[in-house]
């Protein structure tokens, strides 16, 4: 018997080590999640519970849901993939009836092994505590008769919820957990996070920034038409003089001490810590970006002008799948000629790109680091002259862009330079009388934060080292433009992924050729895929 039970375990044991040689083993550890965790109670105020939901499953339709994705947040402090389950952190330590100290507490989904049958084994508690490395792990279904009471902090803070979640089978799924929250942490039926924020900037006002809370005020409620019937906001911004808003600060007072919810105070501090990227952040990062850089290449090398959007946006992911990407870091988009114009294109069913200009934004997602590369290339390998034209301000104004990263810069300053290239160039050009008319062609701006989010949370303040954000210029002449014909049609992208670094800024994505010359000569290069043929189908 001791034979055949060491045999077993020997058995086990092998099969375990098989399963892990064949999974990926470069997922962040659980001690980054746990260091997350720990810096987000740093930035608390006092007396401060923090409450964090799963993401929502989401129906694609009947009774398919969308591949499920996990809350960026919620991945970054745990870690965890599953739905219907919740995170509670404390500012500081907790004491349970038994005198256990604690300072989170996680619900997570029950194990169930005829649901895991169908959708794959969960972690469960057991799982959650050893994997994970929680302490204080429990089944969502105890999360409502926890004596857990909200009532008695300061601040509880969460970000506010959505509404796109459903009511699944079972006893704690998001709705129901949503929903004891709600509950316990007596949660008004007209709740709404931007008016508590406009009341919390409201209460703090002073002589010298009064004004700037009016037309925050003003915004708001352009913005959000249920605001304009708020008399507290109203009084506020017909108030004309000092005492008269003092005694509203005091309406809003007596407001504000009436609950303790609070939906600003978490998504400040998600912003500041997920815009400082960790080594271990980079690291994924930067293999997301080349990915994505290897997908450029390789279309570059297959591109004909035969070949429909949808293909092109197939050979970019299926490079992703090949080295591992679990995801698109948002929809693909592939659009040729006209079709380019359109920023968020994203139906890809052009049948065939001809000579046109395609403009490829797409970007892999792996281990929930997303890239966001943009390449604009000729489908038949040669850029014409005004092709070209077009394409050399864009690569310039990008150029202008990336030098203008550097610690210290505002925000803005990438935008500002390469704004300024665009519109003298288009100037000299004629496509434009004026300066001010570059923004018909660049519409949209030049930076975004990059990580768990293909524009990810932060201040958008000056940047600072170990930040990761897009340099991505772009020029688009629809037709039908106020310009002559032969721009046309012409849409140009150049998106790269630009690590701040204490020594300068560094491109992630400089793999993919960039230039003109370079994607023309990376064009030449024969591709794998000309010796792939398909059979023609009716």
């Amino acid at each position: 018997m001791r034979r055949i039970i060491l045999s077993l375990l020997l058995t086990a044991l092998n099969y375990g080590l098989v399963i892990s040689q064949n999974t990926p083993t470069d997922y962040l550890p659980a001690d980054f999640h746990k260091a997350r965790r720990d810096a987000v109670r740093e930035k608390l105020p006092p007396n401060t519970a923090v409450v964090l939901f799963a993401n929502a499953e989401r129906n694609r339709a009947n009774d398919v849901d969308y591949l499920y994705h996990q809350d960026p947040n919620f991945y970054y402090l745990t870690g965890y993939k599953e739905p219907n389950a919740v995170l509670v952190i404390f500012s500081e330590k907790q004491t349970d009836a038994s005198g256990k100290t604690f300072d989170e507490i996680f619900y997570v989904q029950e194990r169930d092994p005829r649901a895991e049958q169908w959708t794959g084994k969960r972690l469960g508690v057991e799982g959650v505590k050893g994997k994970l490395g929680f302490d204080m792990v429990f089944n969502g279904s105890e999360f409502e008769n926890f004596p857990l009471n909200f009532t008695s902090f300061d601040n509880v803070s969460f970000v506010d919820f959505q509404n796109d979640y459903r009511d699944k089978s079972g006893t704690a799924d998001l709705l129901d957990l949503i929903k004891t929250f709600k509950i316990k942490a007596n949660y008004p039926a007209d709740y709404n996070p931007i008016r508590n924020q406009l009341y919390k900037r409201i209460a703090v006002a002073t002589a010298d920034n009064s004004d700037d809370i009016v037309k925050a005020i003003e915004r708001s409620q352009n913005r959000y038409p249920e605001l304009k019937d708020d008399e507290l906001l109203n009084d506020f911004v017909d108030a004309n003089n000092d005492e008269i808003r003092d005694d509203i600060k005091n309406k809003v007072l007596v407001v504000q001490r009436s609950s303790n919810l609070d939906s600003s105070i978490l998504p400040k501090v998600m912003a500041e810590l997920r815009q400082d990227k960790t080594p271990e952040e980079i690291k994924l990062l930067k293999k997301a970006v080349e990915i994505s850089c290897v997908g450029q290449i390789e279309v570059m090398k297959a591109m004909h002008t035969n070949m429909s959007e949808t293909e092109i946006q197939g050979v970019h992911e299926y490079v992703y799948k090949i080295y591992g990407a679990e995801y698109e870091g948002y929809p693909s988009i592939v659009g040729g000629g006209n079709n380019g114009c359109i920023l968020h294109y994203v139906e890809n069913n052009k049948t065939q790109v001809g000579d046109d200009l395609v403009l490829m934004d797409l970007g892999a997602e792996y281990h929930g680091y997303t890239a966001d590369v943009t390449r604009t290339i000729p489908a038949n390998g040669k850029f014409s002259p005004e092709q070209k034209e077009i394409y050399d301000i864009v690569y310039d104004a990008q150029e202008a862009g990336i030098k203008a990263s550097v610690v210290g810069a505002s925000f803005r300053d990438p935008h500002n330079a390469a704004l300024e290239v665009v519109s003298k160039r288009l100037l000299e050009l004629g496509i434009i009388k004026d300066p001010k008319e570059a923004r018909t062609y660049f519409p949209h701006g030049t930076s975004h934060y990059l990580g768990l989010d293909v524009h990810d949370a932060g201040t958008y303040q000056n940047f600072k080292a170990n930040q990761v954000i897009t340099v991505e210029p772009g020029i688009y002449i629809p037709e039908g433009s106020d310009c002559d014909k032969k721009w046309w049609g012409i849409a140009v992208r150049i998106e790269d992924d630009i690590l701040i670094t204490e020594n300068g800024p560094v491109n992630l994505s400089g793999m993919a050729p960039r230039s003109a010359e370079a994607i023309e000569a990376m064009m030449k290069q024969p591709s794998p895929l000309d010796a792939f043929k398909l059979p023609t189908l009716d």
